[in-house]
C-alpha cells in the first residue's frame, strides 16, 4: 500500500541505521522505572505498543549516568551499571520485531535533581537554581566534570551492547548540560564559563567521549533548547554559535526549547499551533546541514508531510501524541486520521502526574496508556444491551467501549449535538484543540454498527424502559455553580446583563469586541474555569481583575499551564485579588471581601466561575423504575462531582469491569 504522505512514510538512513518512516517518538518521563532503576515490564508494554503502532523511531526516555546525583523523576530509568543491559536488551529485541528502530536518552540531571531523592546536595555548573524556588546547587569541581564525561561515555557504550540503534545525549531542558550552556545557570568564571565556547566546553567533552566509546559509524544524537525563550537565556542565534563547538561529533539534532522557566514551549502549551517550532530546525539544518528532528503540538499528519516537503526537518517527533494514540503512524498512513485519537495538550494525565505529583503517566483521552486497545478482543458471551444517557466525553466512552465488545448500544443525548461540555470549552479560540477528542470520540461511535445514537430527544424513564437494558449508564454531566450570593440569579445569564457564566460567555464568543481597551473585566473564580475567561479577555487588552478565596490561582493546575497561565498574567498585568470572596452582585458591579474590608469592583463585563456542579435530572427516577429489575444503574463522570476530563474518561472505559462482573464478558 503507498501512502498519500510520501515523505513522512519514506525511510531515512543515518550511518549505519535505517529508520522506515520519518516518525520519532520523543524521550518522556513515565515514571514506570522498577525502584532500583531498572526498566519494567510495564515499561516495555508501553513502548511495544508505540513500535507495534508504526512508529519508526522510538527514543527511550532519559536514562540515569551518574546515580545518585545525576537522577531525575521518582522512578528514573539508569544506565550507570552493566547490570542495567539485560532489560535493555529485552526492550530492543521486542522493538526490533516490530520494525522500529530504537534509542534511548542519556542524562545527568544536574540541579534538576532533589535533594530529597538523592540525599546530598545538587551539582551543576554554578550555585544557581535551574528554576525559581528551586534547591540552591553546587558547582561541580573539575575532577568531577572529568568523573561525568567518563560516565556519559560508559552510558552510550552500554547502550549500544544493549541492542540500541543510536544514543540521544540530552543538552537541553535545565538539565546538566543544557546549565553549563546557558548564561542563566553558568557563570563560572574558569574554562567553562563565560563566552560560548566556554560554556560549550563541557558538552564537547561529552560528545567526544561519547564518540570515542561508541565508534564512528554509531549514531548520536544531541537534544538541545534552540531557544530558551527567557530574558537573558540563549535565544536561537545564541544556540546556532555554541554548536559549531561540538557539531563534529553529533549525527542528529533533536532540536527542543525551552528551559525549566519556560516549560509551556518544552512542553507545549495547548494554544501553541501545530508544528510552531518547526523554523528552529530548520536554521540548524540550515547551518550545521545535519538531519534534524521538530515537534510541537504535531497532531496532523497533513502538517507533519508539509513540514518534510518544506525541508524544515527530516524527523517527525511526536510525544504526547504517541502517549494518546499508539497507532498514530499506522492510522496516518493507511489515512485513517479520523480515528486518530489526537492528544489535546491539556498535560493533565502527562506532565501533572509526573511532574506534577510523581504518579506514572496516564492520559486525559486513552484510559489505556499500558494495555492499549486489547480489551476489544473479548466479546460479549450473551446479549446484552447498554443505555447510556448523556453524550459527553464520558458517555461517548462508555458507549464506545460497551458497543466494541459486542454490546447492543443505545445512546441518548438532550441537546442536538455530541460532545458535551469539552465541545463547549473549545469554542473558546485558545481551547480549540480540545474539540479534536469529542471529534474522535463521535467518529469512533458512528463506525461502530451496533451503537444507536439519538439526539435532542430526553430520556424519559418509558423510553429507556422499551430498550430492554441490562446496564444504565448515567453521564449526564454538570452544570455552572451558582452559590446563593446576593443578586446573582438576578443578573447571570439574562439578556442584556454584563454578568455571565462560563457557558454564558462561551455563548456570546462572537459577540466580545476584538480590542478591548479600556474596559475593565472582573473574573470571580481562580479555578480553570475561570483562567479560560481570563486567557480569553487579557490579551484583547482589557483590564482584568480575577477574584479567588483560596491563597493561590490556580492552584490545581498542571506545571505547564501553570507556567503559561503566570506567564500570560504577568505579561497583560492581570490584577490577582485571592482570599477574597463574592459577597453581592449588582447591574456592572461586584462587592468583594478581601481581609475583612468590602471593596465594590466595577466592570464592563463580569463573570462568575466558580466550577462545575453534577447534573443528575433522571437518575433518581431510574432507581425507581429499575428498583425491581436485574438492570445496573451507574453514574459516571461530572454527573457523580465534577471533575476533570480523564476521570469520566476513566470511569466509561472501567464499564468493561461491570460487563465482567455481571459475567457478560
Amino acid at each position: 500500500m503507498k501512502s498519500k504522505y510520501s515523505q513522512l512514510f519514506s525511510p531515512l538512513t543515518v550511518k549505519n541505521m535505517t529508520i522506515k518512516n520519518r516518525i520519532a517518538m520523543m524521550p518522556m518521563g513515565t515514571n514506570y522505572g522498577e525502584q532500583n532503576g531498572e526498566m519494567s515490564f510495564l515499561h516495555i508494554n508501553y513502548y511495544r505498543q508505540r513500535a507495534m503502532g508504526g512508529t519508526g523511531l522510538i527514543i527511550v526516555e532519559n536514562a540515569n549516568v551518574d546515580y545518585p546525583s545525576g537522577s531525575n523523576g521518582t522512578t528514573q530509568i539508569r544506565i550507570d551499571h552493566d547490570n542495567y543491559i539485560p532489560r535493555y536488551y529485552k526492550l530492543c529485541e521486542e522493538l526490533h520485531k516490530q520494525g522500529a528502530c530504537a534509542a534511548i536518552q542519556i542524562n545527568h540531571a544536574g540541579a534538576s535533581a532533589q535533594s530529597a531523592r538523592t540525599n546530598m546536595q545538587p551539582v551543576s555548573a554554578s550555585d544557581i537554581p535551574s528554576k525559581t524556588g528551586g534547591e540552591l546547587p553546587r558547582p561541580l569541581n573539575r575532577e568531577e566534570i572529568d568523573d561525568i564525561v567518563i560516565k556519559f561515555g560508559q552510558a552510550a557504550r552500554r547502550a549500544q551492547i544493549a541492542g540500541f540503534d543510536a544514543v540521544e545525549i540530552h543538552a537541553g531542558h535545565s538539565y546538566l548540560l543544557s546549565q553549563f550552556l546557558s548564561p542563566l545557570t553558568n557563570d563560572r568564571t574558569d574554562e567553562f564559563g563565560g563566552t560560548a565556547e566556554n560554556r560549550a566546553r563541557l558538552p564537547r567533552m561529552v560528545f567526544e567521549e561519547v564518540r570515542r566509546q561508541v565508534g564512528s559509524m554509531y549514531p548520536i544524537f544531541a537534544r538541545i533548547s534552540a531557544d530558551e525563550l527567557l530574558e537573558g537565556g540563549n535565544t536561537l542565534e545564541d544556540t546556532l554559535e555554541y554548536l559549531q563547538y561540538f557539531d563534529e561529533f553529533v549525527d542528529v539534532y533533536d532540536v527542543s526549547c525551552g528551559l525549566n522557566g519556560s516549560i509551556q514551549f518544552q512542553i507545549d502549551a495547548n494554544y501553541l499551533k501545530d508544528g510552531w517550532r518547526s523554523y528552529m530546525a530548520r536554521a540548524v539544518k540550515a547551518r550545521y546541514h545535519k538531519p534534524c528532528i521538530t515537534m510541537g503540538n504535531i497532531r496532523n499528519p497533513q502538517i507533519a508531510e508539509e513540514i518534510l516537503l518544506k525541508g524544515d526537518a527530516d524527523l517527525i517527533g511526536i510525544g504526547r501524541g504517541l502517549i494518546a494514540d499508539p497507532s498514530w503512524a499506522n492510522k496516518a498512513y493507511t489515512g485513517r486520521e479520523e480515528f486518530i485519537n489526537k492528544c489535546i495538550s491539556c498535560n493533565i494525565g502527562c506532565a501533572g502526574n509526573r511532574i506534577g505529583i510523581n504518579r506514572p503517566i496516564r492520559c486525559t483521552v486513552n484510559p489505556s496508556v499500558n494495555e492499549g486497545e486489547s480489551y476489544e478482543k473479548n466479546k460479549v458471551k450473551k446479549p446484552c444491551n447498554v443505555v447510556v444517557i448523556g453524550g459527553g466525553t464520558a458517555g461517548l466512552e462508555a458507549a464506545c467501549t460497551a458497543a466494541e465488545v459486542g454490546c447492543n448500544v443505545f445512546l441518548i443525548e438532550k441537546k442536538n449535538y455530541l460532545g458535551g461540555l469539552a465541545a463547549e470549552i473549545s469554542k473558546i479560540p485558545d481551547k480549540v484543540r480540545l474539540n479534536d477528542f469529542p471529534t474522535y470520540l463521535i467518529n469512533r461511535a458512528k463506525n461502530l454498527h451496533n451503537l444507536y445514537l439519538f439526539t435532542g430527544e430526553d430520556a424519559i424513564v418509558d423510553r429507556v424502559k422499551r430498550l430492554n437494558p441490562d446496564i444504565i449508564v448515567n453521564a449526564t454531566g454538570s452544570n455552572p455553580l451558582l452559590p446563593p450570593i446576593k443578586g446573582l440569579f438576578d443578573y447571570i445569564d439574562k439578556d442584556d446583563s454584563r454578568i455571565s457564566s462560563i457557558t454564558g460567555m462561551i455563548g456570546h464568543i462572537p459577540d466580545y469586541p476584538h480590542d478591548l481597551t479600556g474596559k475593565q473585566v472582573v473574573v470571580v473564580g481562580g479555578g480553570a474555569v475561570g483562567l479560560d475567561v481570563v486567557e480569553y479577555m487579557a490579551p484583547r487588552g482589557a483590564k482584568v481583575f480575577i477574584v479567588e478565596m483560596m491563597p493561590d490561582i490556580g492552584k490545581d493546575l498542571d506545571p505547564v499551564s501553570k507556567s503559561g497561565i503566570n506567564a500570560m498574567m504577568k505579561k497583560y498585568k492581570v490584577v490577582q485579588l485571592t482570599g477574597a470572596t463574592l459577597t453581592e452582585v449588582r447591574e456592572s458591579s461586584f462587592l468583594i471581601s478581601q481581609n475583612g474590608t468590602e471593596t465594590e469592583l466595577p466592570f464592563d463585563y463580569g463573570f462568575v466561575c466558580l466550577g462545575m456542579r453534577a447534573n443528575t435530572p433522571v437518575i433518581n427516577d431510574l432507581h425507581q423504575a429499575f428498583d425491581d429489575t436485574d438492570a445496573e444503574i451507574i453514574n459516571i463522570g461530572d454527573s457523580v462531582r465534577a471533575r476533570r476530563i480523564i476521570d469520566g474518561i476513566q470511569e466509561g472505559r472501567n464499564l468493561l469491569n461491570t460487563l465482567e462482573r455481571k459475567e457478560f464478558l
